[in-house]
């Protein structure tokens, strides 16, 4: 490559990198505005949170573009080539991301005249939390090529799943217990699978995060939490 060229390159990966911190800080927000939203019983908050996914769709759309055309014109090779495929593989976690925490304002606001007591939220706002901090942890190791901090994501996997069961087993109890507390608790459960699942695209960009600094996969098998080595147990 010319000199020209490569510094034209290198302008192209700074703006996918750009777009991806973008795209993982808008993420973290709406995820943040979601535990505020609950906690408050705030609807309108929920409702902003909604509209704000339609940017992250942008985003990712805006980077599938940059990244192909980046490919076709610059044909990157090694370290090059998986810093572009990795802002598509990232961006597509993170468009994800987005769907399930509007997918989870979405249940705050059918909760509109039938909000759960506090004492309920304590749960989901553990696994939420959990969640919020592993995605930031993953959104920093990107931006700073930390693979000790994406393994460490990586790591933790098992720790969100664990939690959503124990939340499972929790609200389960207090529908069995009054039929007046089936309609929130739904609506809770799915705000719980809703995070985590976020924990499993955080675990997902961790993989990317690592391979892209290292150049090596990590194990297909992921930590398991109880829940999943439940799920394995009960199929066998």
């Amino acid at each position: 490559m010319t000199e020209h060229t490569v510094s034209a390159f290198d302008a192209e990966l700074k703006d996918l990198q750009r777009t991806i911190a973008e795209m993982g800080g808008i993420a973290e927000r709406m995820l943040s505005d979601a535990v505020e939203a609950l906690a408050r019983q705030d609807t309108r908050l929920a409702q902003k949170i909604v509209a704000t996914d339609q940017r992250l769709d942008a985003l990712q759309r805006e980077i599938e573009e940059m990244a192909i055309h980046t490919i076709a014109r610059r044909q990157p090779m090694a370290v090059d080539l998986r810093d572009v495929i990795a802002t598509i593989r990232i961006a597509n976690d993170l468009e994800r991301v987005g769907d399930l925490v509007k997918n989870m304002a979405k249940r705050i606001m059918a909760m509109e005249n039938n909000f759960p007591p506090q004492k309920l939220l304590v749960g989901l706002n553990g696994i939420t939390m959990l969640a919020l901090q592993q995605f930031k942890t993953v959104i920093d190791a990107y931006t700073t090529r930390d693979a000790m901090a994406a393994l460490s994501v990586w790591q933790r996997d098992g720790e969100i799943d664990n939690l959503y069961n124990s939340l499972f087993r929790e609200l389960l109890t207090y529908m069995m217990e009054d039929p007046r507390n089936i309609g929130f608790c739904t609506q809770l459960l799915f705000s719980a699978k809703n995070i985590e699942r976020i924990g499993d695209h955080a675990t997902n960009i961790a993989e990317t995060v690592y391979y892209l600094v290292t150049g090596e996969n990590l194990s297909l098998d992921r930590p398991r939490g109880e829940s999943e080595e439940m799920a394995v147990a009960a199929s066998a």
